[in-house]
């Protein structure tokens, strides 16, 4: 024993003392759970947002795996990632959170998958020196209250992480869209009484509605909200109407010329943001007042609630100006939709004819090719300047072939594009240059006998031209952009303390075309180099804005409505006793808002977007709808793997010394490195060798 003892101390044991460590940690590491994510983009760790979606978990959520045993590579990589994927979702979820795995060597669970209307697909199997076809089960089932979703043919882990959390977010919003809420929201009636000596029809009928509405609010959804009935002061009036846009109304007293001013508001608030509900005076035709709004109350609230607080999952869509199409696929915006159906709808908005919905949080202005009346730039200036998100796909030119052109195979004719939406952006911060931008660093094509054609209206933006560590652009490799006009910044923004970022740009070998006679490479030609340079195609906005407006624009010239005033406010006629005056114009933003603008909408059309969105351009569209709907993480989430470090050469020369580098000359380099560093060890070693034979030698002379 003794022996034994000694030898396990001695350094013979030790490579096997090694072995027995090494099997032991290999077995601990089957059953339990550990992970370092080391790369750039955390491509193997849980997002925040699906922590915080599994965390705060209401009901029983279960993930039921189907998976076959004995995968073939690299099939059993994955269903070792969907394991180990579904043990971070455990371990950062609440009890309602489940797991668990089928035996698909079992006939119960194979009949359990088909109920599931899940299927086996054939993969690839390499046996014995020959490929054959094996016949697998690779499927998720998630459960939710009554709520089924499933997850078939997950071959790939690739995207994996963002397609559950999407498909459980999807599943909870349509049992509760108010899961995600923490705490209560506050609904505050702010009413001014002395509003009610002036024989408003429906003032009295005010709170009695809103009590009602907001009970039966809370009867649906488990006590989610706090009313309260705000009677201000005059002294606070004037500030509660800038803090949250509530018209502020004054008066006269014709017959003592004393001045007065209240508000009729409802603000539905939770954590640092807000809506304010549709609830004001009107004037009717004939000079009376009403109050608009009392009749959907309860509908508004529910609406505006779900929107504050899980995430609006309806998108406004501007249409009636020549927009891109939501129902054609392959020149309109018909595959966006279709992609981004998982999580958002869009529904379209007439402007020229109804207001933007309160409960739209971001609105989309996808190619106009018609110019916007005065009284709807000014809708969307005041949807922007009450927190309001907008995405605007600008381009510069509008194609136009009639049918008899088209006949003879001549090319369309190109005219400037405007739709009056650049006063807005103007007054924003971003400023659309006339003419299309053209990059030698563009998508080229190679044809048999014809040599490579470069499409210099195709830039091809690359990790050096999109801005880092931004949610919408971080871990993409290139973007490709198509027929885009350039975008100039201007000191609008930081003048209101809001930020500009640039989130695409081109190459410095690009220049702007003005005139286009055809788009055709054949006909395209690039200038000097001395005339090239940088140019912006995508930037974004964030903060607090200027209004584009002094004013409200004058309404129309209906005699018996009323009139604006230069202020921009509502007035009964002259002969009232006391008159009345609506002053709703917001001139500063009182939320924190965010402009996206892209000088092409062909970014968003079939030209470049399939249904699956399959292109990096798809993924950058698709991560600036998330970012301004407040998402950040599914950003992440989606372009999880996709950064790649690939080469940005354009000549085949820098191309061909770039890809000799990087397959020969590093790795030599590698190599060589190896060598210093034993060599280098080597004498160390013998150095130090040398010093202990010296010290010996000294000691041996002593003795």
């Amino acid at each position: 024993m003794k022996a034994f003892i000694r030898w396990l101390k001695g350094p013979q044991s030790d490579f096997l003392l090694f072995i027995i460590v090494l099997v032991l940690l290999n077995l601990a590491g089957m059953r339990s759970f550990f992970r370092i994510d080391t790369t750039k983009s955390k491509s193997y760790s849980l997002s925040q947002s699906s922590k915080q979606l599994v965390r705060t978990l209401e009901q029983p959520l279960s993930v039921k795996v189907f998976f076959s045993s004995n995968l073939p590579s690299p099939y059993n990589n994955t269903a070792q990632y969907v394991r180990d994927l579904l043990s971070e979702y455990a371990g950062a979820a609440n009890k309602q959170f489940s797991w668990e795995t089928f035996d698909m060597n079992n006939p119960e669970s194979q009949s359990m998958a088909r109920s599931y209307r899940l299927n086996q697909i054939q993969i690839q199997e390499l046996k014995e020196s020959e490929v054959g076809f094996k016949n697998v089960w690779m499927g998720l089932v998630l459960t939710y209250a009554d709520r089924i979703e499933i997850l078939d043919g997950i071959t790939s882990s690739e995207g994996l992480e963002y397609k559950l959390t999407t498909k459980m977010t999807s599943m909870i919003n349509a049992v509760s869209a108010l899961a995600g809420l923490k705490g209560q929201a506050d609904l505050n009636l702010y009413l001014s009484e002395d509003l009610a000596a002036f024989n408003i029809q429906g003032f009295s009928s005010i709170e009695p509605s809103v009590s009602k509405a907001a009970e039966a609010v809370n009867k649906a959804n488990m006590n989610r909200i706090r009313y309260n009935y705000v009677k201000p002061a005059q002294a606070d009036v004037e500030s509660l109407s800038e803090t949250y846009g509530i018209p502020l109304i004054r008066w006269t007293n014709n017959k003592d010329g004393s001045t007065g001013k209240g508000i009729i508001g409802l603000v539905l608030s939770y954590n640092d943001t807000f809506r304010l509900i549709p609830l004001q005076m009107s004037q009717s035709l004939f000079g009376s007042y009403g109050i608009a709004g009392l009749d959907d109350l309860e509908k508004n609230i529910t609406e505006n609630l779900a929107s504050l607080v899980s995430r609006s999952t309806e998108i406004g869509y501007v249409s009636g100006h020549g927009e891109l199409s939501l129902q054609d696929a392959q020149s309109g915006a018909a595959n966006l939709a279709a992609y981004a159906s998982d999580m958002y709808g869009f529904k379209e908005i007439r402007t020229a004819e109804e207001e933007i919905p309160s409960n739209i949080s971001t609105l989309i202005i996808n190619g106009p090719t018609e110019e916007f009346g005065e009284e709807e730039l000014y809708k969307i200036d005041q949807f922007v300047m009450k927190g309001g998100k907008l995405a605007v796909f600008l381009d510069p030119f509008i194609e136009k072939q009639d049918q008899m052109a088209m006949y003879y195979g001549m090319p369309p004719s190109y005219e400037k594009n405007a739709t009056g939406l650049e006063k807005l952006l103007k007054a924003y911060g971003v400023e659309p240059a006339e003419g299309y931008v053209m990059d030698k660093q563009c998508y080229s094509q190679s044809a048999p006998g014809k040599g490579k054609t470069e499409f210099y209206f195709a830039p091809v933006i690359h990790q050096s031209g999109l801005k880092n560590n931004h949610p919408v652009t971080s871990n993409l490799s290139y973007v490709l952009f198509l027929q885009s006009g350039a975008l100039t910044l201007n000191d609008a923004a930081s003048a209101s303390g809001a930020e500009a970022h640039v989130l695409a740009k081109t190459s410095k070998e690009s220049w702007l075309q003005k005139e286009i006679t055809a788009l055709d490479p054949s006909y395209i030609f690039p200038p000097a180099k001395e005339n090239m340079g940088e140019y912006n195609l995508a930037v974004l906005l964030e903060g607090s804005f200027k209004s584009a407006f002094a004013n409200a624009p004058a309404k129309g010239n209906d005699e018996k409505a009323g009139t604006a005033d230069a202020a921009g406010t509502a007035k009964t006629s002259a002969g009232a006793q006391n008159a009345l005056v609506s002053e709703a114009h917001v001139s500063s933003g009182i939320q924190r808002s965010a402009v996206f603008v892209a000088g092409s909408s062909k970014i968003t059309s079939g030209a470049l977007i399939d249904e699956e969105g399959g292109q990096p351009v798809a993924v950058f569209v698709r991560n600036v709808f998330d970012f301004l709907n407040g998402s950040e993480d599914f950003c992440y989430m989606r372009s999880k793997g996709l950064s790649r470090n690939v080469l940005d050469k354009v000549e085949p020369v820098s191309a061909a010394v770039a890809k000799l580098f990087n397959q020969y000359i590093l790795p030599l380099l590698v190599a060589v490195a190896g060598l210093i560093g034993r060599h280098m060890k080597k004498r160390r070693t013998k150095a130090i060798q040398k010093r202990y034979a010296q010290d010996e030698n000294a000691q041996e002379a002593v003795q």
